[in-house]
């Protein structure tokens, strides 16, 4: 337990620390987005997915020397793939911050990235476990159908609830925290040495992601949290459980699908500290938030997301493992 804790702080110490380091670079050479949700604030650097991806890669290899010098046992071949399923949607997300990729192209890519994924579990079980049914056997088409896809989705899906100060890493905190109690419940250390480093590395980003940002994660670091929670139950072989956690995702894909995806006016507009839809027009599930709530603070936007991401996390921990747990 105590090697889970060090890949724990080590990630979180780490990624801070190199955000401190390149949030001044990030400014100074005006790699620097706007913050839509409030009237007046200053440039805010861009790209703090590198923060993270630096703390997850330092947390990881430090799982690595344990495996190899400490005796932390967990399936290296597994922990491989995932990384590099992980590190081939950080690149995405890199290249779409700087260059801005076609969604289309950005969309079929992360299927590229879960071939690793397929080639070690090519030889596993294909038996998923679904709530209420039981253990159903997909055969050849988890492994080409049911992998690429869920990494896509996973990815794509938590690229797109973000854009408030603190919510893609608080959110994503919560859920690869039940993500890897889920693990544990099921004995996959190796999911657990994709996840916790991950966690780690989320929350040294949250202290500066917090309200008002300091840095804005990018895609780099918004397609990486999915793809991470993907990557993680697939070597775990707890899919269908995984995909429970991102419920409040899939609500808002479907919002937005409703509104043929805008690319603009999904966010709040800001009267007397509270948010609003511009127009009054919901275009996804913070809009739909902000409508019900007839306004509500972005931090209160945020934290409400966070509490409810909490509770998704509790309901799928009782209806797939409450006879574990009681």
């Amino acid at each position: 337990m105590i090697e889970y804790f060090v890949l724990f702080f080590l990630s979180l110490l780490f990624s801070y620390l190199v955000l401190k380091m390149i949030i001044p670079y990030l400014l100074k050479n005006n790699i620097i987005g706007k913050d839509v949700n409030k009237l007046e604030s200053s440039p805010v650097a861009e790209m703090g997915g590198i923060g993270i991806v630096a703390g997850f890669s330092i947390g990881v290899l430090c799982a690595i020397f344990f495996h190899t010098f400490l005796g932390l046992e967990f399936n290296l071949d597994f922990v491989f793939a995932a990384l590099v399923c992980i590190f081939m949607l950080a690149f995405i997300g890199f290249v779409d911050d700087l260059l801005d990729v076609p969604q289309v192209i950005k969309a079929f890519l992360p299927l590229l990235a879960a071939i690793p994924l397929i080639a070690v579990r090519s030889a596993g079980s294909t038996v998923m476990s679904m709530p209420f049914i039981g253990a159903v056997d997909l055969g050849i088409f988890y492994f080409f159908i049911l992998i690429p896809i869920g990494i896509a989705v996973a990815s794509n899906l938590t690229n797109m609830l973000a854009g408030f100060n603190g919510i893609e890493a608080g959110m994503g905190i919560v859920m690869l925290s039940f993500a890897s109690a889920i693990a544990a419940l099921v004995g996959s250390a190796d999911a657990l040495v994709i996840y916790i480093p991950m966690i780690g590395a989320l929350l040294g980003f949250l202290f500066l992601n917090w309200y008002p940002a300091r840095i804005f994660p990018g895609d780099v670091g918004t397609l990486v949290i999915g793809a991470t929670l993907a990557a993680g139950c697939i070597i775990g072989n707890f899919e269908s459980s995984a995909a429970f956690l991102m419920s409040l995702y899939v609500i808002d894909f479907f919002i937005k699908a409703a509104n043929r995806f805008p690319s603009s006016k999904w966010w709040g507009e800001l009267k007397e500290g509270k948010l609003y839809p511009i127009d009054e027009k919901v275009r996804g599930f913070a809009q739909l938030i902000m409508k019900m709530r007839n306004g509500i603070s972005e931090q209160r936007l945020v934290l409400f997301f966070i509490g409810l991401e909490f509770i998704i996390g509790i309901v799928v921990l009782f209806v797939f493992f409450g006879n574990r747990i009681i």
